[in-house]
């Protein structure tokens, strides 16, 4: 159980004399915001303070997910939050409304401490953010992150004059190397022990409501006042190089490119992974089926809760191969590239250009493309992007086009290539029609502008990138694997009562289809017939469709034994 920090006096701006506390404390353990811009190196930073230990955690009173660690200080271990980055204590998202709520409770009760992590690459931006939440009076210290990037620059930053600025520890460091991680933990763990507040700058005392201009401007004369900068070297390079990545030709044709490697990585290295597990699986259940014999206990089991948890297991390499990819591109710079580039393309159609990730994500399960969503902050393209994403062809789909080309074209590899081929298209082109019709009819809205930072190109963190594909494949594992396990079972029962004996002189197959026939779930096929029979449908195949809500691929499976 954590312990709260006491609570501390607030600043005043009203003329009246300032008082600043300190306030003798035996804590032990404390709560620890992780606060600061995207792309300012917050998840490095989290990764090298907690040494990945780490778990889910909800905020009381909130349905907030966040990761949670353990930040271990003069042998107390305390609870670091990494909250989701933000530009300003203005909510752009429902996402950053919830934890912008957390911060301020939290900080306004002396319930938490912040590490306020600053780019050192970007000082005006991120002193913006900073400014709001010292003035919000946590004990606070400042995470001067990048500084080796600030110095190849050729930029010198004078943390001493920027912690008297800010009324506040600056401890320069990098992240991504380790370097200056024992002084920030040094300074922060004095910080605990004493709870004290931030002396909040002069534009706070001044102005009892800065505004964004009066903001920047302060940000602006303290980087004057402590940053000396160089040409940038790196400038032209960068520039050189968006030339290329976002030209509406040369653009189009990298993208594709690396959309084409990122699927042969998901169907290349998922393979083997994919095909243990179905044949763990697989032997299991004959294991258990003849350990048990025939009858429902071994039904149950086998066929479904043995079959549900395989089912969602057997999909789980894609999905961390994916977000694995996607965290790489996404810490190199390039991903806020491709979504400029397709927001053309996107647009309209009423698509964000931020659509492209759960678009890509879709085509190996539908389920990760919706959580990966989030990275949308506009509510209703959010919606519609959720809402087209199940029209893009995932890889469950893939034993059923099998099946389908097998018995149209068995000898012919050219038509199944083509087969194939249309299928992946038709997924496209409905999405992207089916979106223009929901922007129309459903969410009435213009797609939101498209404001995005391109930051600097970095090379990648490996260990980031793993640690992001542990944390997506875990959701997985743990939201949808449970709703599909409970499908799964119901399924099961539903095409296994009642038990109608078959009559004497039907056997085999047919015995089985007769049994079928008379479930509950022959009893839903046929009541949904009418609906499905101008396709051509009849109810045995409407049975599969009701076995399909577990997973796609289970289709084949059902009509094997109807058929």
């Amino acid at each position: 159980m954590a312990v709260a920090i006491p609570p501390f006096d607030r600043p005043r701006a009203n003329g009246a004399e300032l008082k600043y506390p300190v306030i003798e404390s035996t804590l032990q353990q404390a709560n620890v915001l992780l606060v600061g811009n995207p792309n300012a190196g917050k998840t490095t930073l989290f990764n090298q303070l907690t040494g990945m230990r780490l778990k889910t955690a909800n905020f009381p009173g909130t349905t907030l997910e966040v990761r949670r660690g353990a930040l271990v200080i003069d042998e107390f271990e305390h609870h670091l939050y990494d909250m989701p980055g933000l530009y300003s204590l203005h909510a752009a998202s429902a996402e950053e409304a919830t934890a912008l709520e957390v911060i301020r409770k939290t900080a306004s009760v002396g319930e938490c401490v912040v590490i306020l992590i600053v780019d050192a690459t970007n000082l005006v931006r991120n002193l913006f953010l900073a400014g709001q939440v010292l003035e919000l009076g946590a004990p606070t210290v400042v995470a001067l992150n990048m500084i080796d990037l600030s110095r190849r620059a050729g930029t010198r930053i004078d943390t001493e004059v920027l912690a008297r600025h800010l009324g506040c520890p600056v401890v320069p460091l990098c992240a991504r190397s380790g370097e200056g991680i024992r002084e920030l933990k040094a300074a922060l763990g004095e910080v605990i022990a004493n709870n004290r507040a931030p002396e909040p700058p002069l534009l706070l005392r001044n102005a009892e409501r800065p505004t964004h201009a009066l903001r920047y401007d302060w940000a602006e004369r303290v980087v004057e006042s402590c940053a000396e900068y160089a040409a940038d070297p790196f400038a032209k390079r960068t520039e050189a190089i968006d030339r290329v990545l976002t030209h509406p030709v040369s653009g189009i044709a990298v993208f594709a490119s690396i959309l084409f490697l990122v699927f042969y990585l998901i169907f290349s290295l998922a393979t083997v992974p994919m095909d243990l597990i179905d044949g763990a699986f697989g032997s299991i259940g004959d294991w258990v089926s003849r350990m048990l014999g025939d009858g429902l206990l071994s039904g149950m089991l086998v066929d479904g809760v043995i079959a549900g948890v395989g089912g969602v297991l057997v999909f789980l390499p894609q999905i961390c191969v994916l977000f694995f990819c996607i965290s790489l591109l996404e810490d190199t710079g390039y991903l806020a590239r491709a979504a400029c580039l397709m927001d053309r393309v996107l647009r309209p159609f009423g698509l964000p250009g931020k659509a492209f990730v759960p678009m890509l994500s879709a085509h190996a399960c539908a389920i990760p493309a919706i959580m990966s969503a989030r990275v949308i902050e506009n509510r209703n393209d959010r919606l519609v992007t959720i809402l087209v994403l199940p029209l893009m062809t995932c890889s469950a789909r893939l034993p059923v086009y099998a099946m389908i080309t097998a018995l149209l074209f068995p000898a012919s590899p050219l038509q199944g290539a083509l087969v194939f081929t249309g299928a992946y298209a038709l997924g496209i082109g409905a999405a992207v029609c089916m979106a223009w019709v929901f922007r129309r009819a459903l969410v009435r809205t213009e797609t939101a502008p498209l404001m995005i930072e391109l930051p600097d190109y970095k090379m990648p963190s490996i260990k980031t990138a793993l640690l992001a594909a542990y944390d997506r494949g875990f959701v997985f594992v743990r939201k949808a694997g449970t709703v599909i396990l409970c499908i799964s079972v119901i399924l099961w029962w539903l095409m296994t009562f009642p038990q109608t004996e078959a009559p004497s002189d039907i056997g085999g197959a047919a015995a089985s289809q007769y049994t079928l026939e008379h479930s509950f779930a022959g009893q839903l096929g046929k009541t949904i017939e009418p609906v499905i029979a101008p396709l051509g449908f009849d109810w045995r195949i409407g049975v599969g469709i009701i076995a399909s809500f577990a997973a796609r691929e289970v289709l084949v499976s059902s009509l094997s034994v109807i058929y």
